[in-house]
């Protein structure tokens, strides 16, 4: 076993070496390519600023209902920065309820529609600090929503708030930075996001991970796997906030990744286990831990794996190509055998603005409630019931 721990921590040393090595790499270029002057671009800035001179620099009101336009610019270019807050806090105005969808190139419908809490990082309405490359929930407390993704747009882009939520925001402040040009590069793709969320179950109602109740029902095609993204077309994925709730303090995450490229009828890319696709191991870790491209945004601070847990991963580095489909699903518990409260938001980039499955509605999108020590006490009334109630059951 010693051997086997020392193994495992000299995997681990190279692993983060070879990242910090990488990320060394990746900032060289990024300095390098600081230096390189541009021709025919043009730094252009849409935000909340008071047009008076005066100092009211927000959207003092989107009523319940109201949908509003933030950015409405023809002709072509590149956002490269989003930067948004609002009020009131997350626990009068539900972020979840407040929905962000943008438009490329004159289409009358979105590319990108997602709640604005989870799209930036932030899940079930609660507010917490994030720090990734492309996107960031920043002080105080994760109130202020941040974008680097590269969004480009032909022939025009249009961005719209809609007030999803029973309350007012009030305010809304805003930046959205762009580069105008007379037209795109070759072959530069067009940015979409989709947030999904649903409550999964065992396929055979009986919760039996770690083949802990008899075998198990084995999984080879993605039957009943939960959809972080079903994409038609050309383009390549490159990462998910990926937000799990767990009512069971046992292990969430031995579900696999199964990925199926261009209309491939078995997987074309299997994972391991949850955290694997995520690049950690053995379980999930009890602080938050961050890295540019991935990481633990939130982990659950109860028994076990109770909980709420935030991962993400960013394929920057290693983008997930697909020339005619790509449908990226992941096991619930190993062979789908947990209840899950899951939720996503997937980013990808395609050769043209595509439309995009409708999001889960409001009444889907409610956060489920928290189980604490009464839930747990009341179980444990209920076994002892069944046991005949000997004063002297223990609990296992």
């Amino acid at each position: 076993m010693g051997k086997l721990n020392k193994y495992r921590m000299k995997v681990r040393y190279y692993l983060l070496a070879l990242i910090m090595v990488f990320a060394a790499h990746t900032h060289a270029q990024e300095m390098i390519d600081l230096t390189r002057i541009k021709h025919d671009v043009k730094s252009k800035r849409v935000s909340s600023y008071d047009r008076s001179g005066d100092n009211h620099d927000n959207i003092q009101l989107i009523k319940p209902g109201e949908k509003r336009v933030i950015f409405d610019v023809k002709g072509a270019g590149i956002i490269n920065h989003i930067w948004i807050t609002m009020g009131p806090e997350p626990n009068v105005l539900s972020r979840n309820d407040v929905i962000i969808k943008m438009y490329w190139d004159d289409n009358d419908y979105p590319s990108v529609e997602s709640p604005i809490g989870p799209f930036f990082g932030q899940g079930w309405n609660e507010s917490y600090l994030f720090t990734s490359a492309p996107l960031a929930a920043t002080p105080n407390n994760g109130q202020g929503l941040v974008s680097y993704f590269a969004m480009p747009f032909a022939k025009g882009a249009r961005i719209e708030i809609e007030n999803q939520a029973a309350t007012n925001i009030r305010p809304l402040y805003f930046y959205i930075d762009y580069v105008e040009m007379k037209k795109l590069p070759a072959n530069t793709g067009r940015f979409h996001a989709w947030y999904n969320k649903q409550l999964v179950g065992p396929a055979d109602s009986v919760e039996n991970e770690h083949w802990m109740f008899g075998p198990g029902i084995p999984n080879k095609t993605g039957k009943n796997n939960y959809l972080i993204a079903d994409i038609k077309g050309k383009g390549h994925f490159v990462g998910v906030n990926y937000y799990v709730h767990s009512p069971t303090p046992y292990w969430y995450g031995e579900g696999d990744d199964m990925i199926f490229i261009d209309d491939d009828k078995q997987p074309t890319l299997n994972g391991t286990g949850t955290e694997d696709y995520f690049n950690t191991s053995w379980g999930a870790p009890k602080a938050p831990y961050a890295t540019p491209y991935f990481g633990y945004a939130k982990v659950n601070n109860d028994i076990g794996f109770l909980g709420k847990t935030h991962i993400y991963r960013f394929n920057i580095a290693d983008p997930i190509y697909f020339d005619k489909s790509l449908k990226f699903t992941i096991e619930h518990g190993s062979m789908n055998v947990l209840t899950l409260d899951l939720a996503s938001v997937a980013y990808w980039y395609q050769d043209k603005a595509s439309k995009i499955p409708p999001i889960p509605n409001a009444a889907a999108r409610q956060v489920m409630p928290m189980i604490g020590p009464v839930d747990i006490h009341r179980w444990r009334n209920e076994w002892r019931k069944s046991k005949g109630n000997d004063p002297k059951l223990w609990g296992n």
